[in-house]
């Protein structure tokens, strides 16, 4: 027995490819989707979608020698072929190719696809804004849960509105629409859920590159303090964060902690929680600099404003208003699982900190660097910093 798995491109006649054709013509059946199988009238179908029950109806046809799997797009782009190739082994099997959803709507507006970030969504559930912040060209499949509506929403919500989006919708068809504007523009437009998304970010620079260690003087900063470079690694290094956590920066200063994690982990979303105005234009004026999008500013006094957040996984406290107390226990309260990492200058602080913990680990940096007086090169010492955690509970 011959089987042709054949790739059916965008449902229009014209996307399938003449070896697609060629094999459809000499299958004795054919095997997919309703709306597959029914452009093929003349020939004997059986609407099946589920690789496993696709190989059953083969080996229950085994009178036949010829049969054709039909599958929308390409074959080896998101496509149940995958799956059920390992299921055919024993078989005879050929795969052809067809036009898929991003080779078409690239043609549709005349951009290169070689450099673009392909993600389905089609049916699952994927981290929008991460997707968006590692290219500047990204496609989504859509299709469930996540529609073009939710990801223009996304978009708007972690301030891209400036971002370039198209979305297709029933590509190939006789009703095929094409939109393109800002996402700003295209904010509560309603789009068919099986639509295809293409975002270009025109704020995509260099410094997107970036992957912890900025130099200092590259951060916007003005007066508000800001946590110097060595101790900001040993920080993030503490905090440990993970694919998809939410973390808190409170007392972000001028967002240079929050900044760092974000582009250390872009499936990740930082909240910088700042009250002083100037501070909180700076951690703006920095995310747009560092194109940092995954970080949101939340102005206003900690615990007060945590309650509209989302249950954080990871939070770092660098300032707190007096309020120490109050914030560790607000987070404790959101989730007990919660990671806390605070910082101190003050004693009273590393006090007040090291009581908060169960199992407390300090530790201390002292960074020192030098300088030219006088023709002489000096090291100068800056403020002592402790760290507080908790620590690992290792029994002896």
């Amino acid at each position: 027995m011959k089987i042709s798995i054949v790739g059916m491109g965008m449902g229009n006649d014209e996307t399938i490819t003449k070896a697609g054709d060629r094999a459809i013509l000499e299958a004795d059946f054919l095997i997919g989707a309703k709306r597959l199988i029914g452009c093929f009238p003349n020939k004997k179908g059986f609407d099946e979608i589920y690789p496993e029950k696709i190989v059953k109806i083969v080996e229950e046809n085994g009178n036949y020698s010829n049969i054709a799997v039909l599958m929308s797009g390409d074959t080896g782009f998101y496509s149940g072929t995958k799956k059920l190739l390992p299921l055919l082994e024993d078989y005879d099997v050929s795969v052809i190719p067809g036009i898929s959803s991003v080779q078409y709507m690239a043609s549709k507006i005349k951009r290169p696809w070689q450099n673009v970030r392909l993600v389905s969504a089609h049916g699952v559930k994927v981290n929008i804004l991460g997707n968006v912040l590692m290219s500047k060209e990204t496609f989504f499949l859509t299709g469930g849960e996540i529609t073009p509506k939710e990801i223009i929403d996304e978009l708007n919500y972690f301030n891209l509105g400036d971002t370039i989006v198209y979305v297709g919708e029933n590509l190939s068809l006789e009703d095929e629409k094409i939109k393109k504007g800002l996402a700003k523009d295209l904010t509560g437009k309603i789009f068919h859920s099986l639509s295809v998304v293409w975002i270009i970010r025109k704020d995509f620079t260099e410094l997107n590159s970036y992957r912890g260690s900025i130099e200092d003087g590259i951060f916007a900063r003005d007066k508000v303090p800001m946590t110097k470079m060595e101790v900001r690694g040993t920080i993030i290094s503490k905090m440990g964060i993970k694919d998809n956590d939410i973390v808190y920066d409170i007392g972000a200063g001028t967002g240079s902690i929050g900044i760092e994690m974000a582009l250390l982990n872009k499936t990740s979303k930082i909240y910088a929680i700042e009250t002083n105005e100037l501070g909180v234009s700076l951690i703006r004026e920095n995310r747009k600099k560092f194109s940092a999008y995954n970080l949101k500013v939340i102005e206003g006094m900690a615990p007060r404003v945590l309650d509209e957040l989302p249950r954080p996984d990871k939070a770092f406290i660098g300032g707190s208003k007096g309020n120490l107390k109050e914030i560790f226990s607000k987070l404790m309260e959101m989730n007990p699982d919660v990671k806390i990492v605070i910082s101190a200058i003050a004693l009273e602080t590393l006090n007040e900190a090291f009581c908060l913990f169960k199992n407390p680990e300090v530790t201390q940096i002292s960074v020192s660097k030098a300088k030219n007086i006088a023709g002489y090169n000096m090291m100068m010492g800056q403020n002592p910093i402790y760290i507080i955690n908790e620590g690992e509970n290792i029994e002896e």
